[in-house]
């Protein structure tokens, strides 16, 4: 069964096909015409639109594998993918969580525990905070030992709330009293920590996959240093800002760590790069939006990975055969006004996905199809592959100029407008690059 909606949805149950493994596709009555509803073998309706009484309703999920006869569950990316007591109740109830244990994403679910075990692995963490902050006056003698600005942040986070810039002491105590605001809010913990604020840094990301037994790899990494508001908009894979021996180095350790850690499944162990290294700063225990980047240079299915691993038969690769081949971009095709970022749900009236060599459409719309106001903004993921990044770069700007989607407003406009800009064709960015290029640009 497949708990989850959207593209991710389709891209599992494609997997499953090909494996000859018969698929359930839940969802709610606002997806009741979505593409992997109609392609899969069997459809539950789980509930109405809202995601709390459909997607994150757990005993609807499991009424759903009793009625079907489901033994096993993928929840995707996003909604329950990393709740810790999802895994525990599906193995309470004989159901296969294909994803880590449920002690591995409690783990790395808190920031600051995260930090710590990351620490104790081997893995280079960004200075700050030995866990939350219980006062202000603490946070003051941390941060003016570390040196202003600084970040204060969500131990539960996620997604960029929860999270506040001081970049002088008089702004700590406000950041502190907001994060922890935000932070209760949108994760029941005003649990906050402090950081390093890194000036210049890029978001560098390593794929690892582990068989829960002490055996692990790494897949190279993915450069997404083009966010907004602290979300991921393009995402490429090599990074043009690491060599082959950065890549090799920050790769073993992430393999090591997880080795040690009898890590489960797919994970992403996430770093800030700045002047040659490498701060951690999260962990992923999931299948993250961005895996076809590392599917393009690698040639693995890393979906088809994760059911394996899952199903007990262990990785079908050993490190040194793993090997990296030419370049990948995705960008994340959003139903918002380009400019504005406003949402745009609506009818698609026209679509036309770009084609030809290297241009693979993550997407689960299509003409007549009507995207629901309810969920997540992004309708799919265009990625194109190369032998270098240049040849990627060109391919992009071609695929970019054949995708139509009439009806309602795409981000479209604005990857047509990155790709000619001098930066992003030389690879000179890093985090703030994108939000600074937006606010400079005449509206």
């Amino acid at each position: 069964m497949i708990a989850n909606c959207g593209e991710i949805a389709l891209r599992i149950q494609r997997a499953c096909k090909e494996l000859g493994i018969a698929t359930v596709a839940v969802h709610s009555t606002a997806d009741a015409d979505a593409m992997h509803v109609r392609l899969a073998d069997e459809s539950v309706c789980i509930g109405p639109p809202a995601a709390a009484e459909s997607y994150l309703n757990i005993p609807r999920l499991l009424a759903a594998c009793e009625i079907t006869g489901a033994d096993a569950i993928h929840p995707g990316y996003g909604f329950l993918s990393e709740n810790a007591r999802f895994a525990e109740i599906l193995e309470e109830h004989g159901i296969t969580f294909i994803g880590p244990t449920s002690e591995h994403i409690r783990i790395m679910g808190d920031k600051i525990q995260a930090k710590e075990t990351a620490k104790k692995l081997g893995i280079p963490v960004v200075p700050g905070s030995d866990g939350a902050i219980t006062n202000e006056l603490q946070a003051m003698k941390i941060a003016k030992a570390m040196g202003f600005p600084v970040l204060v942040k969500a131990a539960s986070g996620g997604g960029g709330r929860g999270m506040k810039l001081a970049r002088t002491a008089d702004e700590l105590d406000s950041a502190v009293k907001t994060a922890r605001a935000e932070a209760k809010a949108a994760f029941g913990d005003d649990s906050v920590y402090l950081e390093k604020y890194l000036t210049k840094p890029r978001h560098i990301e390593i794929q690892v996959f582990g068989d829960g037994k002490g055996n692990a790899i790494h897949l190279g990494e993915r450069d997404c240093s083009l966010q907004r508001r602290h979300q991921k908009v393009l995402e490429e894979s090599p990074s043009p800002a690491l060599n082959a021996a950065q890549r090799a180095r920050i790769g073993d350790t992430c393999a090591k760590a997880m080795q040690k850690l009898k890590y489960r499944g797919a994970g992403t162990v996430e770093f800030l790069y700045e002047d040659g290294e490498f701060f951690f700063i999260e962990m992923n225990t999931r299948l993250q939006v961005e895996h076809p980047v590392t599917e393009a240079v690698t040639g693995l299915d890393l979906v088809l990975e994760q059911i394996r691993v899952a199903a007990g038969g262990g990785l079908s690769v050993k490190q040194e055969d793993v090997t990296f081949s030419g370049h990948a971009i995705e960008c994340r095709i959003n139903a918002e006004n380009a400019r504005t970022f406003r949402p745009s749900p609506g009818t698609i009236t026209n679509y036309h996905p770009p084609g030809g060599l290297g241009v693979r459409i993550d997407s689960g719309i299509y003409q007549g199809y009507r995207i629901p106001p309810y969920y997540d903004s992004l309708i799919g993921k265009l990625i194109v592959s190369g032998k270098s990044r240049t040849e990627c770069l060109m391919r992009l700007k071609r695929a970019l100029s054949e995708f139509v989607i009439d009806g309602i407003e795409t981000t479209i406009p604005l990857f047509m407008d990155l790709v000619n800009e001098p930066d992003i064709q030389n690879g000179m960015y890093d985090i703030h690059w994108l939000e600074k290029y937006l606010a400079d640009k005449p509206a």
